[in-house]
């Protein structure tokens, strides 16, 4: 544990129970979970275990907060956000130490998860106090119609391991603009960064009840019983698209708002004419950022058969020059995977796409050393509808299929239930603006390895979930519209309509 680490847990700095009512305290049952460490595998802290009763507790906290978060002042909003945004810029370092100690990785990318966050709270912060409405006359002229917007209410926040700070920033940030209170479930791998967060929140002035934070590794029982509860209206889940099938049909019961951010299969298609610079840069970004662990991840990697083998060549040469290691030290390249049961379902994957016939040309064995590692490596000539090309890889490995034409290449690039994301190189401008609009998916990176940005809608198409996070949309999903009636008749002269003329439709 690094020193920076070290003084978040510091004079108790850093809780390890339950926040519920702007309280820490232990689980109801006083049980525990362990947190590893995925570059060593040893234990990295003890944290509560929420029950259903404590997740039940979080929300009637939220609901008794609730109507008078709603109706406090959006400058007041907009002004706590703001200064977490800087509270969170100024802890950049104890934060980042944070997010590689439990998910593992390398600081410098931590660093980034951090400013990534903090845009969160910043670009909300103004959202705060831009929500607005419309006022017109209507149509016959006897009323005046009056459109709102109102907080959605009470929200389950459930977040994944593998950005916990990031997550939970792009959910809380509108949240809070918005004027709704929370229960937020970490992932329990990752559940630290929630908590160090929720205590920044709370120093920069959130009221008590507003947020609240229930650690589990019982998700199925909290989420079941907070779904039945009539107090909660809406919930937001970043996960697979199994669970967030699972969790639509439990909404289903009271008829909840849902945001479901779920999985992805992401193609990478880099065409003839493509700068082989740029798309190499862009495919290690890809491919590699968060060690592959990302629902953006380039999963398929779909080139032209013209520069297959030199984009193979080049590829191949600039992973292989990348190092494993703990995260903490300055010549990591790439941390671990989140645990065991990743590597080991990542190497499985490897492994039988190899037995099946497909090229290894680097990487594809698990390394004789603590922790959960697995080497950066590059596959070709998969065969058809191999498993590794139709499910998330959430991991360091790059599958290269070639096209020779781009009815071909959309053809392949669409052959999944999944619509998330998809990245196009190309240096041909019609080209580009032609294939990003058949590439199915809610997100194009057109010669860009990265797509994330808070001012910007992040989400997906098919079954890679609904609504959108961040951008100018991002706060829709915690408002709903109302709409008024006024009635007017004594301010028009008349109400008579104008008959219609001769062949005008009624």
């Amino acid at each position: 544990m690094t020193d920076n680490t070290t003084s978040l847990y510091a004079a108790g700095r850093l809780p390890t129970g339950l926040l519920v009512g702007g309280e820490w305290r232990t689980a109801s049952a006083a049980a525990t979970f362990t947190v590893e460490n995925p570059a060593t595998g040893e234990p990295a802290a003890s944290v509560a275990d929420a029950t259903a009763a404590d997740a039940l507790d979080a929300l009637a906290a939220a609901a008794g907060a609730q109507a008078q978060w709603a109706a406090s002042p959006p400058g007041l909003r907009s002004r706590i956000l703001r200064r977490a945004h800087y509270l969170l810029i100024g802890r950049r370092e104890q934060f980042a130490a944070l997010i590689t100690l439990e998910m593992g990785k390398s600081l410098s990318e931590a660093r980034a998860e951090v400013d990534y966050a903090a845009g969160y709270l910043r670009w909300f912060a103004e959202e705060a106090v831009r929500i607005d409405g419309t006022w017109k006359t209507s149509e016959d002229g006897t009323a005046r119609v009056l459109v709102t917007h109102e907080p959605v209410g009470p929200c389950l926040l459930i977040t994944p391991w593998n950005a916990p700070l990031a997550m939970p920033a792009r959910k809380v940030a509108p949240a809070v603009a918005a004027g709704c209170t929370m229960v937020l479930k970490p992932a329990p791998q990752t559940p630290l960064s929630s908590i160090a967060f929720a205590e920044l929140m709370i120093e920069a002035g959130l009221p008590d009840g507003v947020l609240n934070v229930v650690p589990t590794t019982d998700a199925a029982a909290l989420s079941d019983a907070l779904m039945r509860d009539s107090r909660l209206r809406k919930v937001s889940f970043t996960g697979s698209t199994a669970v967030g099938r699972l969790l639509l049909a439990q909404a289903s019961r009271n008829v909840l708002r849902t945001s479901m951010e779920l999985g992805g299969n992401a193609p990478f298609v880099v065409c003839a004419d493509a700068d082989l610079d740029a798309a190499v840069d862009g495919a290690m970004t890809a491919k590699l950022r968060n060690i592959g662990e990302a629902c953006i991840a380039a999963n398929r990697f779909l080139v032209h058969a013209d520069i297959a083998e030199e984009f193979t060549d080049r590829l191949v040469r600039r992973m292989s020059d990348l190092a494993l290691g703990d995260g903490t030290d300055s010549c990591t390249h790439l941390g671990p995977l989140i645990d065991a049961t990743q590597r080991d379902r990542v190497a499985e994957l490897v492994y039988e796409t190899v037995a099946a016939g497909a090229e290894l040309h680097l990487g594809g064995r698990v390394p004789d050393r603590a922790g959960y590692f697995y080497p950066p490596t590059v596959l070709t000539r998969a065969p058809a509808g191999a498993r590794i090309s139709r499910e998330e890889i959430f991991g360091p490995v790059a599958v290269i299929h070639t096209f020779t034409d781009e009815e071909e290449a959309l053809e392949m690039a669409n052959a999944t239930e999944f619509g998330l994301v998809s990245y196009l190189y190309t240096r041909d401008l019609a080209r580009a603006l032609r294939m990003s609009g058949r590439l199915e998916s809610g997100m194009v990176g057109l010669n860009r390895g990265y797509v994330s940005d808070p001012g910007a809608p992040f989400g997906g198409i098919k079954q890679s979930g609904l609504g959108r996070e961040g951008g100018n949309s991002g706060i829709e999903e915690y408002l709903e519209q109302k709409y008024v009636a006024i009635d007017s008749t004594g301010v028009v002269s008349t109400g008579v309509v104008p008959a219609p003329v001769a062949g005008e439709q009624p």
